[in-house]
C-alpha cells in the first residue's frame, strides 16, 4: 500500500476477518440454542401464569381507569357484586328449605305393597322414622295402583301419584297431597322424619284401604 509515496507491506495476519452474514447468524442461533444458556429459564407453566397475569393485570387498569373514581369505584363495584352474590346464595338456599323435586318414588326393585308396609313397621319400630316414612308412601301408592285406582308408573313421583290419587279419591286429596310433601321433604329435602308424621301416614294409609274411588276418575273404571 502506498502512504505518501512510500510502500507499506502488510502481513496476512492484518487481513479484516469477513464472515458472510447468513452463516453467522445461524452460528449465533446454535450458540444461543445451548441448554446452558436457558437454564434458568421459567417452565412452560410459569411462562403461561405470567402471560395470564400480565394480560388480568392490564385488563384491571384500562377498568380502573374507564370505572369513574378510578381503582375506588373498581372495588366498590366487586363488592357490590359480591353482595349480590352472597343475597342470592342465602335466597337460593332457602328455597332448596322448601323441596320441589321430582326424583322417581321408587328406584329399587319391584315391591309389593304388603312388603313396603312390613319394611316401614320394622323402621318405625327401630325409631327409624324417615325410611319408615318413605316405605309406608311407597306401600300407599302400590297399594293403589294394585286396585287399579292408579296407572302403574315407576317412574312416578310422589306429588304426581298423589294428584293423580285425588282424582279418583277425591275425599282423601288434601292428604295425599300432605303425604307427598312429607316424603320428599324426608326424601330429598334433608328433614329428619318425626314419629307423628309417620302416624298420620299410617292412618291414611289404613283409610285409603277402605275408601270407595269416583269411578268416573279412576283410570280403569274399577271398583277397587
Amino acid at each position: 500500500m502506498a502512504v505518501h509515496g512510500r510502500l507499506i507491506a502488510r502481513s496476512d495476519d492484518d487481513i479484516p476477518v469477513r464472515t458472510p452474514r447468513v452463516p453467522a447468524r445461524e452460528a449465533a442461533e446454535r450458540e444461543l440454542s445451548d441448554s446452558r444458556y436457558h437454564q434458568h429459564d421459567p417452565n412452560p407453566i410459569q411462562r403461561a401464569l405470567d402471560w395470564l397475569w400480565d394480560h388480568v393485570d392490564a385488563l384491571f387498569h384500562t377498568a380502573a381507569g374507564t370505572t369513574p373514581g378510578g381503582w375506588i369505584g373498581l372495588l366498590a363495584i366487586a363488592a357490590c357484586v359480591l353482595l349480590l352474590i352472597v343475597a342470592l346464595r342465602l335466597r337460593l338456599g332457602a328455597v332448596r328449605r322448601t323441596p320441589t323435586t321430582t326424583g322417581a318414588l321408587f328406584a329399587d326393585a319391584p315391591r309389593t305393597a304388603a312388603e313396603h308396609r312390613e319394611a316401614a313397621a320394622r323402621h318405625a319400630a327401630e325409631g327409624r322414622w324417615s325410611q319408615a316414612i318413605q316405605d309406608r308412601m311407597r306401600a300407599l301408592v302400590l297399594a293403589l295402583e294394585e286396585r287399579a285406582l292408579l296407572t302403574p308408573g315407576p317412574g312416578r313421583t310422589a306429588d304426581e301419584s298423589a294428584t293423580e290419587a285425588g282424582r279418583a279419591l277425591p275425599a282423601h286429596a288434601d292428604r295425599l297431597r300432605t303425604a307427598a310433601r312429607t316424603f320428599d321433604d324426608v326424601s330429598y329435602g334433608g328433614r329428619p322424619g318425626t314419629e307423628r308424621a309417620y302416624a298420620l301416614l299410617t292412618s291414611l294409609d289404613s283409610d285409603l284401604q277402605q275408601a270407595k274411588p269416583d269411578l268416573a276418575n279412576t283410570p280403569t273404571g274399577s271398583h277397587g
